[in-house]
């Protein structure tokens, strides 16, 4: 080999080499600091940087700890359907969208967020990790006030309401005044305050019953509507309710109520006001969407208007010490669920994590029903969404598997069909098209479900207490994993439902093991129910739930009845200690200690039982006697 030649295979394997590392290099993106420079209003800084990602990625934001205010007035606005919310126009600093391989790193600060704001709105994104912060409100979207005085005479209580929570007297309701947002005293529920929990027995007294059915309706039953309308939706449904509770002041910060027609509250407690249901859910601290791959570490949600996160269509979620809990003295963290997860898929998870004082349940995962109105073709269907505030969810992508469901004849799917295309033409009705055509057996009324979209689901080691409603709602017939966990909360603790005719959440719980958890005077808000509760809405004996177990769990209750199972097939019930806690009186102390009906092959071995009930087991229908051992 000559020279020149020689020369000419070293300088081509040098450009091939310099070529080859051009192009295995990559590009991370900028790591990003913003220090306490920009705390007094730290949207317009962080919203240019993010908004310029496109152009000049980012790999992490860092912030020097301190504690920094977010305002409304420099963000980004958007329209946004929120699954079990309302639909808004809100403002947000930190609108993350087609980005990939991003960590937001508080390292400890605290972000203090004002008024109609969604701090975190993740949409088609992947691998998004925010860890070591807080999220908190200046002004809470709640307000709270101390019953002093009680006149069972005249039907009266008095409330003593801090500066904390301003308000006006308008047409003699009283209106709590925010920041860029009012709401009157709507849903209302007693906290407390020595146990800063739900008031035991609470429900004999609350909700306010503050409107009622307008006197006079001329000529309303005149108006036929074409289709169907949800009544729940303010939109579409005709309002034939007005206000009927009265409220004057007796002095600055202490108001009296008139026309409350349950129990009245009991002096010493703390009423907790959000507002009108339907227009009280506006403003999550996270909004996750379309997005594989979030992660949360040592976040800390103190307060939102709404849910602590709230996914839709994502996947692998996994939260690890993400905590829901109250700050500045307050009774009350979020307005709504601490998490809630729609139409997901891989793996959910709840590690390590607090959920307390949330004004409803600690976790709530599932799929959504939405019927069938139309067929409009051999391979079309129109369909509608059910509850108003799941308004513009999208039923699955390209390639879903999606099931056919008529609930009177079973809870699983009939015929089951791949999704091809969807069409929104309005937020309530969707054409959707198929690969396959659409069976002749189908019926205007069915629902469908997307069989993709759930998830694996493990909650682990966390608090689930204090807090309104129930602890988890589990509608997922992938493998669930519920253990080493502490419950005490209002209603139920686990919730394993099929629920068709209200919220349209769909899943059935097929792979469930509940193990080793405690759980603590749970349901002791006043509800006839059992702690770990399986239920269906449809009055059928259709099995729902298959392939469970529930083992090595303490349940500590102060009633008598503790677990209820329906619409069941393979439950065995195994090595776990009831002990009667005497906490608080038995609200149903004629009731057994189990109920079960529509149910199969359940199996009861090695349990101890240290309650009182008379009853052990209770069965309704055509069921074999079972025998708790």
């Amino acid at each position: 080999m000559s020279k020149s030649v020689s020369r000419l295979l070293i300088a081509a394997s040098i450009v091939l080499l310099s070529l080859w590392g051009c192009a295995a290099k990559v590009d991370d993106g900028e790591s990003v600091l913003f220090n306490t420079e920009i705390s007094e209003d730290a949207t317009p800084a962080v919203l240019k940087r993010i908004m310029a990602a496109g152009k000049n990625s980012i790999s992490e934001i860092k912030f020097e700890k301190g504690t920094y205010h977010f305002y409304p007035d420099k963000g980004l606005e958007f329209f946004v359907h929120i699954s079990n919310h309302n639909d808004e126009v809100i403002r947000t600093a930190f609108p993350l969208s087609n980005l990939e391989n991003l960590v937001i790193d508080g390292q400890g600060s605290e972000f203090i967020f004002h008024g109609r704001m969604i701090p975190f709105l993740i949409d088609h994104c992947k691998n998004i990790s925010v860890k070591n912060l807080s999220v908190d409100w200046a002004t809470p979207f709640h307000s709270e006030g101390l019953i002093v005085a009680v006149d069972e005479k005249n039907k009266t209580f008095d409330l003593q309401i801090s500066k904390e929570y301003p308000y006006v007297i308008r047409n003699e309701q009283i209106i709590f005044i925010k920041e860029y947002y009012e709401h009157n005293a709507g849903q209302a529920i007693m906290y407390n305050p020595e146990r800063k929990a739900i008031a035991f027995g609470t429900e004999l007294h609350t909700p306010l019953t503050s409107i009622h059915g307008v006197k006079v309706q001329t000529f309303t039953d005149e108006i036929k509507p074409k289709y169907e309308i949800d009544p729940r939706d303010p939109i579409e449904s005709i309002n034939t309710l007005e206000n009927s509770l009265r409220v004057e002041e007796i002095e600055p910060g202490l108001v009296r109520f008139y026309n409350h027609r349950k129990k009245l509250p009991r002096k010493g407690m703390v009423l907790v006001m959000k507002g009108d249901q339907g227009a009280n859910r506006l403003a999550p601290a996270f909004r996750v969407t379309f997005t594989d791959g979030f992660y949360a570490n040592n976040v800390n949600v103190h307060h939102a208007g709404g849910m602590g996160i709230i996914a839709e269509n994502s996947s692998d979620l996994i939260l690890d010490s993400f905590n829901v809990t109250p700050s500045h003295g307050r009774m009350v963290s979020t307005t709504a669920d601490a998490t809630h997860f729609v139409g997901c898929r891989g793996k959910v998870e709840l590690k390590n994590c607090t959920f307390n004082n949330q004004l409803d349940d600690a976790s709530n995962v599932h799929g959504t029903y939405q019927k069938i109105v139309d067929v409009l073709g051999e391979n079309t269907l129109g369909i509608r969404m059910g509850h108003f505030q799941q308004q513009g969810f999208v039923i699955g992508r390209v390639g879903d598997s999606i099931g056919l469901v008529r609930l009177s004849k079973s809870f699983f799917p009939y015929e089951k069909l791949t999704l091809k295309s969807v069409q929104k033409i309005n937020s309530r009705y969707q054409i959707l098209t198929f690969n396959e055509k659409i069976p002749a057996s189908i019926q205007q009324g069915d629902l469908i479900e997307n069989l993709d979209a759930y998830p694996e689901f493990l909650v682990e080691n966390c608090n689930i207490s204090r807090n309104r409603a129930r602890g988890l709602l589990l509608s997922t017939p992938k493998k669930t994993v519920i253990k080493n966990n502490f419950f005490s909360t209002e209603m139920e603790a686990l919730l394993i439902p099929v629920e068709s005719g209200h919220w349209y959440e769909s899943g059935s719980a097929i792979d469930l093991t509940i193990t080793n958890n405690k759980f603590q005077d749970c349901n002791h808000s006043g509800y006839d129910r059992g702690m770990i509760r399986f239920e269906t809405d449809d009055d059928n004996q259709n099995i729902a739930f298959k392939n469970v177990e529930i083992s090595n769990n303490e349940i500590n209750h102060y009633d008598n009845l503790f677990l209820e199972i329906s619409n069941t097939k393979g439950l065995v019930f195994k090595n776990n200690v009831i002990t009667c806690s005497g906490t608080f009186p038995k609200l149903y102390p004629n009731h057994p200690a189990i109920h079960i009906k529509s149910s199969e092959d359940i199996v009861f071995e090695h349990n101890k039982y240290q309650g009182d009930a008379t009853e052990m087991i209770e069965t309704e229908g055509d069921m074999s006697m079972l025998e708790f051992k």
